[in-house]
């Protein structure tokens, strides 16, 4: 059994700026720089609300992109001071890639993880 949940995907894949930022503030040396396939191979996913259309996705990022900047930015370095000062929304589509999928599917079939909502939908495939 599988399920349609009522939310939206966000994925953000690093661009040469943030490399830079990574290799110029927290390499230690010139063994430990990296490579921008290694940072976007392993990128983080959002939730975010249900969007029907990819448009609606982009302008809830434009919306949120501060906090998704210091995500992205605190899942490096905690230590703020080695951020950039400023953090724009003109920087943050510079340094970003960012996919949009409207549909998030379900498919763990892990029973463990019902709620009460799902026991209660058992006789429906999907859940929208």
């Amino acid at each position: 059994m599988f399920y349609v949940v009522e939310r939206s995907i966000v994925v953000l894949k690093p661009k040469q700026p943030f490399l830079d930022w990574i290799n110029n503030s927290l390499a230690t040396s010139s063994e430990t720089l990296l490579d921008l396939q290694s940072i976007r191979i392993d990128c983080n996913s959002y939730l975010i609300p249900e969007v029907n259309e990819i448009e609606s996705g982009v302008a809830f990022v434009d919306d949120i992109y501060e906090s998704l900047f210091q995500m992205e930015l605190a899942s490096w370095s905690e230590e703020q001071e080695l951020w950039p000062q400023e953090l724009t929304l003109k920087m943050f589509w510079e340094w970003f890639d960012v996919e949009i999928s409207p549909t998030l599917i379900d498919i763990s079939g892990d029973e463990s993880d019902s709620t009460q909502d799902d026991k209660t939908n058992e006789e429906h495939e999907t859940i929208h």
